[in-house]
């Protein structure tokens, strides 16, 4: 008898074929979890990473202002007010080597105006790690050790120039940057509690709870904003340090803004409220605050998350704009919106135009932080094409 014939397996089959890149990728993509996909989405948005590098960077400033600005933020010399800013070079005829050019002034006899202009025939050297004004590191150390100054104390190194003291703008704008974003940080964090707890109560017992919450808050989405702040603001007492003011500044701001986080945390927890994850940590005895923390926020944490980042800028525009109408902190306190009250009048903006560079500060910061929210936000939906 002859044997049946036996089949035959190819390699080449379906069975055996190896999975292909875009296969792999997309079963990596079915058990990955919303953070990784919020990650990869975010990173595929080039202007949200480099505003992210940004706002790192800037943060990183703020941290170690001390360390990074050339002088402390109350250092002054009055021989050299409003000094126009000086260009570091990199290279002399040696090779490599930091200097800035001096200065050499003129007065002019019909307005007795001391004018200074950049002399090229004198060098000042300067070097990385320089000695110079002393300070408290986080107030925990002292030191005198910082990123960038002259070689020899008392030399004039004004990058971005001085104001109407001779202080150096650079440095009191890299102090100014710890006050403007911390500010910022701050009243996100006290927004983040008042609109994820009173939206939280709104859409989860809605009822009369909810009426009397939304009333509140069209309430006091119908002040006009800048009245509210400078009537808050003035409000404080003239008594006060300015530690105190800050703080003060803060709440302020807190109180005003979290609005617009609330309406949507209470829009989420109306359309999650009768999900059947909901009804089941119901069923199962949780209690409504563990329901509401544990269950229903984390599932559109990202979303608050893009909200509160983009709510940043808008708390530290608002401080800059009650500091530059002098409601806002006040000296000794520096920040972006402190540092602009300088150039308030025609003469400083005319004869000393660097005194807005703060202003810049501001815009990039924005700009940055925008930029960062706008990649979360398009992030939060991890399946969207």
């Amino acid at each position: 008898m002859t044997e049946p014939p036996q089949p035959q397996v190819h390699e080449d089959t379906e069975a055996y074929r190896p999975a292909t890149k875009r296969e792999e990728r997309e079963a990596e993509v079915y058990v990955a979890s919303q953070w990784k996909l919020v990650w990869w989405r975010f990173r595929k948005h080039r202007l949200a990473v480099v505003g992210t590098v940004i706002v790192i960077l800037i943060y990183l400033t703020a941290l170690f202002a001390e360390f990074v600005a050339p002088f402390t933020p109350d250092a002054f010399d009055a021989d050299y007010t409003y000094a126009p800013p000086q260009r570091l070079h990199f290279f002399d005829e040696d090779g490599f080597g930091l200097y800035v050019y001096g200065y050499s002034t003129k007065l002019n006899e019909e307005t007795l105006v001391r004018t200074f202009q950049v002399d090229e025939s004198k060098k000042v050297p300067v070097r990385l790690f320089a000695h110079g004004n002393s300070y408290k590191m986080w107030g925990l150390f002292e030191t005198d050790l910082h990123l960038l100054g002259p070689v020899e104390k008392g030399e004039p190194m004004y990058l971005l120039g001085a104001n109407d003291q001779g202080q150096d703008m650079l440095s009191r704008i890299i102090f100014g940057t710890r006050v403007s974003m911390s500010i910022g940080l701050v009243g996100v964090a006290l927004s983040f509690i008042f609109g994820v707890f009173l939206g939280g109560i709104s859409g989860y017992f809605a009822g009369a709870t909810d009426t009397v919450i939304q009333r509140l808050i069209e309430l006091l989405m119908s002040i006009p904003t800048l009245p509210l702040w400078l009537g808050l603001s003035a409000a404080l007492p003239p008594d006060w340090s300015p530690l105190r003011v800050y703080f003060g500044i803060t709440i302020i701001l807190s109180l005003i803004g979290w609005t617009d986080l609330a309406r949507v945390v209470r829009g989420r927890f109306l359309s999650l409220r009768g999900e059947d994850f909901v009804m089941a940590a119901e069923l199962d005895g949780s209690s409504k605050p563990r329901i509401i923390l544990r269950h229903m926020l984390p599932s559109f944490a990202s979303h608050v998350i893009a909200s509160l980042t983009l709510a940043v800028p808008a708390m530290i525009l608002a401080e800059t704009a009650l500091s530059f109408l002098g409601l806002g902190l006040q000296p000794p306190i520096v920040s972006w919106g402190v540092l602009l009250q300088e150039a308030q009048n025609i003469r400083s903006v005319a004869t000393a135009p660097w005194l807005l560079l703060p202003g810049f500060a501001v815009i990039i910061a924005v700009l940055a932080l925008n930029f960062m929210g706008d990649g979360l936000r398009d992030s939060a939906d991890p399946y969207a094409r």
